[in-house]
């Protein structure tokens, strides 16, 4: 595995323990919203999926406003 991917892999996993231990009794809420937003952040962008030449401009006409 890339280690990149090694890293999501790892974050995804923390942020499931994470909802986990959130749903416990006496879970602190303070812990969880720091951990959790630093663990989401950390995340990576996700790749651009449009296909090479794309344009969302082109394309058919659709009823809008006008109509």
């Amino acid at each position: 595995m890339c280690p990149d991917c090694e890293d999501f892999a790892r974050t995804v996993v923390m942020l499931g323990q994470l909802a986990l231990y959130a749903d416990t009794t006496g879970a602190d809420q303070d812990f969880i919203d720091t951990v959790g937003r630093c663990l989401a952040a950390s995340l990576p962008e996700p790749p651009d999926t449009t296909p090479p030449g794309y344009d969302p401009n082109e394309g058919p006409e659709y009823p809008g406003q006008g109509w």
